[in-house]
């Protein structure tokens, strides 16, 4: 057997704790990623695992074996891109996830052209905002929004959510305009709120020279973007919210900024995937595809806008 193909399934046995989920990751049968792991203790002549029913552990010669081999899958998939430059070296099964606005208006509607550019990736997108656990469902990376929270994931920044305020014309016509940010107290605001944390996003807006939390009467409050956009279209309220979602309706007049002057907060966009796992031609390529989507689209670049 290939001794990278041992190397490489016994390290995510490792890091999965099964070898029914280092099998799924690895698009191999399980008999395949067992009969990979006994032929590396064999070779090695040391035993790697403690097995039982309930449950795969490291021992001590396996973790240490476990720390070489990952630096040596690292540094080998680094010498292969550097030397490698063609697109062909790109390919197999990639899983990824992404925020359904991001995913549903920008990425997914650009796929044609990844495509073109690497014919052999066989690409699986979740389109979700919940906390996904790379290691444990087998995704090769994510696409966030927000500041990374997790240390055990290498972050790298691909773009930058801008926001603006918007709100329909008839609820404006109603309730009037809000001409600096403390008037926002006296209007309905439609807020987006966690559905891990329930914490409702303040709105925020930069005020004599620093970003500040601006309070609104919070009329409503929900988990989903595209559904705070249908709120803000039925003139619930005043909303913050990513100005690649609401640019087609400003546009048409159906929404409208809302205090222009004082301009609105922003978030990083980030790749994020498990920093003991090389960094694989595939997800590289998508990684770099995504930040060079993001650049060419004025509202998602890295740079922040007044």
């Amino acid at each position: 057997m290939d001794r990278f193909d041992t190397m490489l399934a016994f390290t995510r046995v490792v890091e999965l704790e099964s070898f029914t989920k280092a099998a799924m990751s690895l698009n191999l049968p399980k008999t395949t990623v067992s009969a990979q792991v006994l032929a590396l203790e064999k070779r090695l002549r040391v035993k790697l695992l403690h097995r039982t029913t309930r449950r795969i552990s490291v021992t001590t010669d396996g973790a240490a074996y476990y720390e070489r081999a990952i630096r040596l899958l690292n540094e080998l998939e680094e010498t292969e891109a550097a030397l490698t430059q063609s697109t062909a070296s790109a390919k197999g099964r990639l899983r990824v996830d992404v925020p359904t606005p991001l995913g549903r208006l920008v990425i997914i509607p650009a796929l044609a052209e990844f495509f073109k550019r690497y014919p052999e990736i066989q690409l699986e997108i979740g389109c979700d905002d919940r906390p996904i656990d790379l290691l444990e469902e087998g995704v090769d990376c994510v696409i966030r929004v927000g500041n990374p929270q997790d240390a055990s994931l290498v972050a790298r920044r691909v773009g930058t959510m801008q926001f603006l305020l918007v709100a329909a014309p008839q609820y404006l016509n109603t309730y009037g305009r809000p001409m600096y940010p403390e008037a926002l107290q006296h209007h309905q605001g439609v807020h987006f709120f966690s559905s891990k944390t329930g914490k409702i996003r303040p709105f925020m807006l930069t005020h004599a020279g620093t970003e500040q939390e601006i309070p609104a009467m919070r009329k409503l409050a929900i988990n989903n973007g595209d559904a705070i956009v249908a709120a803000a279209l039925a003139g619930l309220g005043i909303s913050q919210l990513p100005a690649f979602m609401v640019q087609g309706y400003l546009t048409e007049g159906k929404l409208e900024k809302v205090l222009a002057d004082f301009p609105a907060g922003s978030l990083p966009i980030n790749a994020l995937y498990p920093q003991n796992r090389h960094l694989s031609s595939k997800v590289r390529a998508f990684i770099e595809w995504v930040a060079e989507l993001f650049e060419g689209c004025r509202l998602l670049q890295k740079h922040n806008y007044g």
